[in-house]
């Protein structure tokens, strides 16, 4: 493990114990990181999004410090990150629908309203559905779903992060990537 992964784990741990000092010196190390995923998981959302990457790190952080730190490594606190993302953006995107449905909502043409996908705001709904869908039958398959995708960590590190061989991940992920675009088509 490289020297800042470790720093990361250490911090990681002090932090869970207690240290304010530890999260202070945690966060300028993870932050770019997480900025990198928050990017990652707005980049699939429509150009004139209201939430910015940065806007979604600062959610994030304010979630994290108000949380109970107990993460066994620094693949476990990005997990943990990765799922706190998806959820801030299905959480937006349903106060968004909420705003659309009441007052002051915007026409749209039907084509606008039969465009269904993950740069609309249903899109990141249905999706998130999906995955709430394939987590009961498979929470494992729901999981690297998240991991890599909403989570940007690599085959190796989500392999780590679930116990299982990269191969199982490879192997999972193309199970559940059809499993979901059966889903959505049939939706």
């Amino acid at each position: 493990m490289a020297p800042e992964q470790q720093l990361v784990t250490q911090l990681l741990k002090e932090w869970g114990a207690g240290s304010k000092q530890a999260l202070d010196q945690l966060m300028p190390l993870v932050y770019d990181q997480l900025r990198t995923l928050a990017a990652r998981c707005l980049a699939s959302e429509r150009p004139d999004h209201t939430l910015r990457a940065t806007d979604l790190v600062n959610e994030a952080y304010m979630r994290l410090v108000h949380s109970e730190p107990d993460f066994n490594n620094r693949v476990h606190f990005f997990a943990v990150a990765a799922r706190l993302l998806r959820h801030i953006l299905v959480d937006h995107a349903r106060a968004q629908n909420r705003q659309k449905r009441g007052a002051g909502a915007q026409a749209i043409t039907l084509d606008e309203a039969l465009m269904v996908g993950p740069s609309t705001p249903a899109g990141i709904l249905e999706l998130d559905d999906a995955l709430e869908r394939l987590a009961v039958q498979d929470r494992r398959k729901s999981e690297v779903v998240e991991l890599l995708f909403f989570g940007g960590l690599t085959y190796d590190e989500t392999a780590a992060a679930l116990h299982i061989s990269p191969a199982t991940v490879h192997r999972e992920l193309k199970l559940a990537k059809a499993w979901l675009h059966r889903e959505l088509a049939n939706r």
